[in-house]
């Protein structure tokens, strides 16, 4: 075969279990779904960071957030600026660099330099002007920029200085798309990388009046929860999925998938393209919009626990990748590096520290010992938007080992037995827990980690009454705000909560 093209679709805040193929029963993905149908979907993938920047730049990189030294999402405060946030923790989070640094060489850069035109549409949130795409191995950039979400929505005119509307209305996921598919059809005739990098689907939570109406019904003519919210450290998390303007979206891009298949397709170029569905960090079901719900997986966005983490993936490649194929081995954000170089027979420049192992093996339906048995690692020395804490862990085979930097505190889960992290085995598996956080150790001084620190002034009665008002307030807010969204007479205003139902 010759240079495979590529097309790496990657979508925002996507959840594991948001998907048709993934086992969601509400949400509908027909175009996503037929990548997996058509390739191998990983069913333990994960991002390397619960948050968006961190994780990005390691797909770009192979790196671990560590090592490449974005640990938050990108304008997050740090240091005494993140009590502006109202915030009285124990901790104060360490600052980070700007942008993603001018001396990373990405895969992007190095296809690039081997012949592939390159192309990037759609979110990029690593950095201001002068660490643009651009910058990085991309010879277009269409819509990238240093905002982590779609300034002014989904429907133009948005306000996005890179990507103006067409008119007013137009869908942001659907423009983004057609811009690929444009792209795929001017080069055509040469090897090409396409990485569709959706906005979607970050808040706001926006979606057409149609669709709203169409999963509204859906919702309403299933059993009504009794709650659709848990109270979990330190916001309520989500346990329902039953928000139509949230399935309205996952639609909308869904659809937008399947117009650069089509393209694909028509071209004559889907034998020859391997095609990558990811997203960058687990689903929110807490903070932000409160949007979806992981289980059976703990938690979401922002935090350690699977939820924030694993992340849908499915890879498709006809010749090459066997077609309805499961693999469950654990694989990660820093592998798509060396694996997109190996595919395309290139090697991984020996001055590149890199950390991830290519999953072509595993591509070519090989058991592969080295990607199988090795240890995974995060590190988040931030608090999150969405309650989670600073907290490093590490994956070994069946165990996870969190720990937490608030307070001497460790979490040890066996995932086999218990994807939920339920059940903490620290105190009954003591000796277990010392080599995970020996070895924890180990990682965090090879790639140079930063820590949070104590805050002088730390305030405990504050604190506490920030978290009572979370629990006790804003439970009840959130039913009653997402009960409005089934609710037929429903008239959202402009303001309302951040969210709104858009009429194309």
């Amino acid at each position: 075969m010759s240079q495979p093209n590529i097309l790496f679709i990657l979508a925002d805040d996507l959840g594991w279990n948001d998907l048709g193929y993934t086992g969601s029963r509400f949400y509908e993905s027909s175009n996503i779904d037929r990548i997996a149908r058509e390739g191998v979907r990983f069913t333990q993938a994960y991002a390397t960071c619960q948050v968006c920047s961190p994780s990005r730049a390691s797909i770009l990189t192979g790196k671990y957030p560590p090592r490449h030294g974005i640990t938050d999402y990108l304008g997050a405060p740090t240091g005494e600026a993140w009590r502006d946030m109202e915030r009285h923790t124990r901790l104060l989070p360490p600052d980070q660099p700007d942008g993603l640094r001018h001396d990373e060489t990405t895969f992007v850069s190095a296809l690039r330099d081997a012949g592939y035109r390159t192309f990037f549409s759609g979110k990029w949130h690593l950095g201001e002007e002068g660490t643009d795409p651009e910058d990085f191995g991309f010879e277009t950039n269409i819509g990238g920029w240093s905002a982590g979400g779609p300034w002014g929505g989904y429907f133009g005119p948005w306000q996005n200085p890179r990507l103006e509307a067409n008119h007013p209305g137009e869908s942001l996921p659907i423009r983004l798309a057609r811009e690929t598919a444009d792209f795929i059809q001017a080069s055509q005739d040469t090897p090409f990388l396409a990485y569709l990098s959706f906005y979607s689907v970050h808040a706001p939570l926006q979606t057409s009046q149609d669709r709203w109406e169409k999963f509204r019904q859906k919702a309403c003519a299933g059993e009504a929860p009794q709650s659709r919210f848990i109270f979990d450290n330190r916001l309520p998390v989500r346990q329902v999925q039953d928000n139509p303007v949230y399935a309205g979206m996952i639609e909308a891009m869904d659809e937008a998938v399947g117009i650069v298949l089509g393209c694909l397709d028509g071209l004559g170029l889907a034998d020859n393209t391997l095609v990558i569905f990811t997203s960058d960090n687990g689903g929110v079901s807490s903070g932000d919009a409160f949007s979806s719900s992981m289980l059976p997986l703990r938690g979401g966005k922002g935090h350690h626990w699977e939820g924030g983490i694993r992340v849908p993936l499915a890879i498709r490649l006809p010749g090459t990748i066997e077609a309805e194929t499961t693999n469950d081995t654990p694989v990660s954000g820093i592998d798509f590096y060396p694996t997109l170089l190996d595919l395309a027979g290139l090697e991984v420049p020996a001055s590149r520290d890199i950390d991830g192992l290519s999953i072509l093996p595993l591509l070519n339906g090989k058991d592969f010992a080295s990607l199988r048995d090795r240890d995974l690692f995060w590190h988040y020395p931030h608090y999150g938007n969405q309650g989670g804490a600073p907290a490093s862990s590490i994956r070994s085979g069946p165990w996870k080992l969190i720990r937490y930097y608030e307070t001497p505190h460790v979490e040890l889960h066996n995932l086999e037995q218990d994807p939920g992290e339920q059940l903490d085995l620290a105190d009954q598996q003591p000796e277990l827990a010392s080599q995970l956080a020996q070895r924890l150790d180990r990682w965090l001084d090879e790639t140079g980690a930063t820590y949070p620190y104590p805050d002088p002034k730390y305030d405990v009665e504050k604190e506490s009454a920030y978290l009572a008002t979370r629990r006790d307030e804003l439970m009840p807010e959130l039913e009653a705000q997402h009960a409005q969204y089934l609710d037929p007479d429903w008239q959202p205003d402009e303001d309302w909560w951040g969210s709104q139902v858009v009429t194309d």
